[in-house]
């Protein structure tokens, strides 16, 4: 079994070695994708927390783990906001200044399926024959599809390399481009976060059938992680980088949605307060968000048993929650 690695070589000329702003109260915070899954971050942004924390944070988009994990160890952001995948992808490679997840902010998958027709008597059994663009191979979105599907009893294939499969997954898709490939007319299917999800519905383009989220197990699926030297050296700004999500957090689990629209409308502003409350909806109807910042260890073990299942761990495999998930700045909080 071959482990899906994160190359160092590979990750490090994905991103230009540049240096994080020295200022003393800044951080420089990757997003995998800007998504109002990551409603709570742009929260505590818009309403000042971080700012009653005395930081300047500044938000970057890296669309894919691989592309974040490319920006910490470059030194171009301080925080990575990603699948806690791409640590252990890193962890397993050797690599000694690697990542550690110090805070969770998603425990569902937050993306949707879109088909090409209205189907509001969608069942999974109707994928069969299909084409789903899926997303990087060893992600987490494509590995929580994966066992999704097998999960509802689908044999799946990846690039249309076994003909008798049930569910053929395009993983030669980059994340940033699915659903644009999608819209030009490729594949069935494809797996869109929010706000995409409800445009591309919205356009008539395509329309959304399932929730990935609520048919998948619970999962850490998006963490904050920064490399072992950062999290030691920015110990005291980490913690309150992490007082600000949870306030944020503990706001967004308490008040509507339609409350919390007004603070997300600067950072979405191609969506309407509409569709901003229909989206958030739809994630606390699946209780995306979760109650407590600290990634538990049955929790990631759940991760591994979807990566183990992706074949993207090998079978010597240990776990390596001790090394990579520490509670030392949620603790503090």
């Amino acid at each position: 079994m071959k482990l899906k690695k994160l190359s160092l070589l590979l990750i490090l000329s994905l991103l230009p070695f540049t240096s994080c702003n020295k200022k003393e109260n800044k951080l420089v915070l990757a997003e995998v994708t800007h998504s109002l899954f990551y409603a709570p971050l742009y929260i505590a942004q818009n309403k000042g927390y971080f700012d009653d924390e005395g930081l300047e944070v500044e938000i970057i988009t890296t669309p894919g783990a691989d592309k974040v994990m490319a920006s910490l160890l470059s030194s171009s952001a301080d925080i990575g906001l990603m699948g806690p995948e791409a640590s252990i992808y890193i962890y397993e490679e050797g690599q000694k200044n690697y990542a550690i997840n110090f805070a969770q902010l998603t425990q569902k998958d937050g993306s949707f399926l879109l088909g090409r027709e209205k189907d509001s008597s969608f069942t999974y059994d109707k994928l069969k024959g299909k084409t789903i663009i899926g997303g990087r191979l060893g992600g987490m979105p494509e590995m929580t599809l994966e066992y999704l599907l097998k999960s509802k009893g689908l044999t799946i294939t990846r690039n249309n390399k076994d003909k008798e499969a049930d569910v053929n997954i395009r993983t030669d898709v980059s994340f940033d481009v699915m659903t644009g490939v999608f819209t030009a007319g490729e594949s069935d299917y494809v797996t869109a976060f929010e706000p995409n999800a409800s445009q591309i519905q919205e356009l008539g383009k395509g329309y959304i059938v399932a929730s990935i989220g609520q048919d998948a197990p619970s999962l850490p699926y998006t963490a904050f992680s920064s490399l072992k030297s950062t999290l030691n050296k920015n110990k005291e700004k980490l913690i309150k980088f992490t007082r600000a999500i949870k306030k944020s957090l503990d706001l967004v689990n308490k008040e509507n949605s339609e409350t919390l629209s007004s603070y997300l409308s600067s950072s979405f502003p191609s969506s309407s307060i509409k569709e901003i409350i229909s989206v958030l909806d739809n994630y606390k109807k699946i209780e995306a968000w979760p109650t407590s910042l600290n990634l538990s260890s049955s929790s990631f073990a759940s991760l591994e048993t979807i990566m183990k299942e992706a074949n993207q761990l090998p079978s010597s495999y240990t776990s390596c929650y001790e090394q990579v998930v520490t509670d030392k700045i949620v603790s503090l909080v």
